[in-house]
């Protein structure tokens, strides 16, 4: 055997017995993994769970609310902070006003008349608009639903009294004219 078949071997041999090491250490018992445990979603009913909603000339309703969290099953450990969801339908009622919805907030008052504030981290209640670049021209409706966060604290201590929507919109005059264009076909 040459010496340069002889080192490539060498080579092929370091290479086969590191690929079998490795192969039989992949193969040895793993360790059995811990259970994971099974998680719950508790839903708190929202009274009254719609409610009539009124900004200008923009009317409807904030329909299906609810607050839900999601929870290890025994322990009670909260996986999935509270969170409120609803479902926010609203008509443009003017007869001369177009409207372009760009985004809402929700605020949870407390007993007191005090907002109450999220947890540190818990990020912002507020929400946009998908569809801002279409407008609410009048008589037309539009629906959203809306995920925010919800804070622990009005669950825990009940103190909600009030949740308060806030609606950004940018309005416009709505008119509709006919013009007519006096024409003529040539042959």
């Amino acid at each position: 055997m040459t010496r340069r078949n002889a080192s490539r071997t060498l080579v092929l041999l370091s290479a086969g017995l590191l690929a079998a090491g490795l192969l039989a250490c992949s193969q040895q018992e793993q360790p059995a993994a811990a259970p994971q445990p099974q998680v719950e979603e508790k839903t708190f009913t929202v009274t009254p769970s719609t409610a009539t909603v009124k900004a200008s000339f923009l009317t409807g309703e904030l329909q299906d609310m609810k607050v839900s969290e999601r929870v290890e099953q025994g322990t009670g450990k909260v996986v999935d902070l509270p969170k409120l969801r609803a479902t926010l339908k609203l008509k443009n009622t003017s007869e001369n006003q177009a409207a372009r919805p760009i985004s809402g907030k929700i605020e949870y008052v407390d007993a007191e008349g005090r907002l109450i504030p999220l947890a540190e981290g818990r990020g912002e209640t507020s929400f946009q608009f998908p569809y801002y670049q279409d407008r609410l021209d009048p008589g037309k409706e539009a629906s959203l639903n809306i995920e925010v966060p919800f804070p622990a604290a009005a669950l825990k201590e009940k103190k909600l009294r009030d949740i308060r929507l806030e609606l950004a919109y940018i309005p416009s005059p709505y008119k509709e004219e006919s013009v007519s264009i006096q024409v003529s076909v040539g042959q």
